[in-house]
């Protein structure tokens, strides 16, 4: 029989199997296993990968067991149990509650297993929406969702200083949902949601009080049969809301308009790098004038000139963010002010350094060929680049990739994976090209080919499965690597 989910209270004593720990120590995985430990559940943590590849993880739910110990002496604390390397049946079947990690697909056959024997199966996203006292903020898209929920952060504290931004950014919000459940007075939650998180929350009957589509493109067909299954679960950020919350859509797609006509709100409102038309209500850009235009007369709330992050994608990422600001209550002169200092996040088209007139880029979140193709047009000079890119397929097209590779690269240093392949037959022999299967070698291999106006621009275009942990750990080693170089680099002209 299913956990009863209508009170944080019944955790305490449950059987609760938590799919996929993952290696983030504030991720869905951990953050879940520490707070479903910290209400009294018995927890089977199970993950396919092995102690040493998630030793960091385990050692972080360890520490945590021994100070809840310490710290709830008036109830029983369990013990995690760590099932890795493998899954078990009875831990999806003898359970009362089964929390699953987004990295793991819900055609999974134990997930599925689970399912069929009449088991809730939740995640950290699931439960933070059915727990949560205060209005979420929730943004998804293709592209541009990290930079946009951060931005979207940093404006609303300037009406509320314990803003809380989580999700898909790489922080579970049950992080924060001990502390939100005391707060007398509401606190602004903005949640970064990918495809795989917004799957757990469809059904719930519970959405977003704002919900931001950022864009959405060809992805994760590694994970999803077709673009239009990718984009089903991308709308679940919409179908979970009332009539009277508010959804905003990317006016310059025209696929938004037939996702427009599927939601359920009635307060759809719109973000374009151009003026809108009539009937759309929304934030545009017009010349160097950002505008917002709510049934009125238009409003400039900003100035393009102002906006420190740089890109015509930022621009559009800096409008989504406004508006949604703007419904949640900051004020004009706050949304400016942030636009003027917000920096961006790293790993995001992030010069690091220069070096002895070399230029090097960290671009990792870039896991998409259209990601890979933004940064090529924007520091490319017709042949000046030397592009570290590859790693795990995620089954898409980079027929366009490639061309723009051509283009605007001089080499290319290509990751050992199962994009491998796939990227030697499209670029072709018109570049040359080594391979790599640590980042320290794909840097050294691109300095070889380096000359003075030249920029080295990690931006793989894939998946970071194989070589590194995750995507992050991939742009901090790019970000060590490189900094050494810089030391040593001002060492030799000591």
């Amino acid at each position: 029989m299913s956990l009863d989910l209508s009170s944080i209270s019944n955790f305490q004593d449950a059987m609760v199997t938590v799919m996929g720990l993952g290696r983030f120590k504030q991720g869905s995985g951990v953050g879940a296993a520490k707070w479903l430990m910290r209400h009294g559940a018995q927890i089977v943590i199970t993950d396919l990968k092995t102690e040493a590849e998630l030793k960091e993880s385990v050692e972080e739910i360890t520490k945590w067991y021994t100070q809840y110990r310490k710290e709830f002496k008036d109830r029983p604390i369990y013990s995690p149990v760590f099932v890795l390397g493998e899954h078990h049946e009875d831990d999806f079947t003898n359970v009362d509650l089964v929390v699953q990690n987004p990295g793991v697909a819900r055609e999974s056959e134990f997930v599925q297993l689970a399912k069929q024997n009449n088991i809730h199966v939740e995640s950290d996203i699931s439960l933070f929406f059915r727990y949560c006292p205060f209005p979420i903020y929730s943004v998804t898209g293709t592209r541009g969702k990290s930079t946009t929920t951060a931005l979207l952060g940093e404006m609303l504290r300037a009406i509320h200083p314990k803003t809380v931004v989580a999700g898909n950014i790489t922080r579970s919000p049950l992080e924060d949902l001990d502390w939100l459940l005391e707060e007398k007075s509401p606190v602004p939650i903005v949640l970064e949601l990918s495809s795989w998180l917004l799957e757990s929350i469809e059904g719930l009957g519970i959405g977003p009080q704002i919900a931001l589509l950022t864009n959405a493109y060809q992805d994760h067909l590694d994970r999803y049969d077709s673009f239009e299954h990718y984009l089903w679960a991308k709308e679940i950020i919409f179908k979970e809301q009332k009539p009277d919350q508010i959804a905003i859509l990317n006016a310059d797609q025209e696929l938004m308009g037939d996702i427009a006509l599927k939601i359920p709100s009635k307060k759809i409102y719109w973000f374009s790098s151009k003026p809108l038309s009539i009937e759309k209500n929304g934030v545009y850009r017009d010349g160097d004038s950002l505008l917002r235009k709510i049934e009125k007369e238009p409003i400039e709330f900003g100035h393009v000139h102002d906006v420190k992050i740089l890109g015509d994608h930022n621009i559009m990422n800096a409008l989504g963010a406004s508006l949604v600001a703007y419904f949640a209550g900051v004020s004009d002169e706050n949304i400016h002010q942030t636009l003027k200092i917000f920096a961006g996040l790293p790993g995001r088209q992030q010069i690091v350094a220069e070096i002895e007139g070399v230029v090097y880029v960290n671009d990792t979140t870039a896991t998409s060929p259209d990601g890979t193709i933004a940064a090529l047009k924007r520091f490319g000079n017709g042949g000046n680049i030397i592009l570290i890119a590859g790693g795990a397929s995620k089954g898409l097209a980079i027929d366009d990739l490639a061309k723009e590779i051509r283009e605007q690269c001089k080499y290319v240093v290509l990751f050992e994976g199962t994009a491998l392949e796939q990227f030697v037959g499209a670029i072709g022999e018109s570049v040359l090209m080594a391979k790599a299967n640590s980042m320290q070698m794909a840097i050294d291999a691109a300095r070889k080919e380096a000359k003075l106006g030249d920029v080295i621009l990690l931006s793989p275009g894939t998946a970071s499965f194989g070589v590194f942990k995750n995507e992050f750990d991939r742009g901090d080693q790019f970000n060590a690597t490189v900094e050494k170089l810089k030391n040593d680099s001002n060492f030799d002209k000591i």
